[in-house]
């Protein structure tokens, strides 16, 4: 079934495999660096939320009396 998928029947070419295991760990790689760039853009979304929370706790003036 494998060597169907493939496209061809015969021994497993040593350069394909090189190039299947390459291109695994450059997802794998791509993979982590998506879940790092994640975590920082929720690290600094949380803290653009809280500053901007900040700016708008300004107490309200008073209606002046007349």
């Amino acid at each position: 079934m494998a060597k169907a998928l493939l496209g061809y029947v015969g021994g497993s070419d040593p350069r394909l495999l090189a190039e299947m295991r390459r291109l695994q760990q450059r997802v794998q790689d791509l993979e982590s660096e998506l879940v790092r760039i994640q975590a920082e853009n929720d690290a600094l979304t949380a803290t653009a939320v809280a500053s901007h929370s900040e700016l708008l706790d300004v107490p309200q003036a008073e209606p002046a009396l007349t």
